[in-house]
């Protein structure tokens, strides 16, 4: 059975594959993002694949001893996401006036949230296998008044999350629909994910 390891310290992306059933340990990637595109497809892919090969580097190594007395692959999983409106890439605010700037765009519009998803599966004597992918969603939020941003950018919930905003927390009252995967949205592609995993295994 293969160990899987998530290169992410969000916490988001830990529920849902534990609600996928996975077992997983978690080792944050640390390496610096380097993004050669301006698409947003072809930038969480680049993102994702780079944070999953800086934690492979690291098992290979066996720098944590994750390899220790472990004969099996290990699946390593990278992953980014970034909403796109208007032609930019929105991550997360870096301060209150970002904030409200991104909520001001997506307000009473369609915008796409993008996530890339990287497997690299190694070990010793394994073949060194990588696949990545993208998902994209389209969010669809209801006009908000001028108050109703000021409220929510009050909360903490919009500085951890790419796009100023969580699906899955209270902005969930301003999502007229979505068009895709829900937890796209949230942080991970699960169904997709899952599909990819098992594929890759074979």
């Amino acid at each position: 059975m293969a160990q899987i390891i998530l290169a992410s310290a969000s916490p988001r992306r830990s529920e849902l594959l534990r609600q996928a059933g996975l077992t997983f340990s978690v080792i944050p990637s640390q390496g610096e993002e380097v993004i050669t595109s301006t698409h947003p497809a072809e930038v969480v892919e680049e993102l994702s694949l780079q944070k999953a090969q800086e934690v492979a580097d690291r098992i290979l190594k066996d720098d944590e001893g994750i390899l220790s007395g472990n004969s099996g692959p290990v699946v390593v999983i990278g992953a980014d996401t970034v909403v796109a409106a208007d032609h930019r890439i929105l991550g997360k605010p870096a301060d209150r006036r970002e904030a409200r700037e991104m909520m001001t765009l997506l307000q009473g519009s369609i915008h796409q949230v993008y996530t890339g998803v990287t497997l690299i599966v190694a070990g010793p004597g394994k073949d060194l296998r990588t696949r990545t992918f993208h998902e994209c969603t389209d969010v669809d939020v209801y006009p908000m008044t001028d108050e109703e941003i000021e409220d929510y950018i009050s909360t903490p919930e919009p500085y951890d999350k790419a796009g100023a905003y969580g699906i899955q927390g209270s902005f969930g009252i301003y999502i007229k629909g979505i068009r895709g995967c829900y937890y796209n949205v949230v942080g991970l592609p699960i169904a997709r994910l899952v599909h990819e995993l098992k594929d890759i295994m074979n």
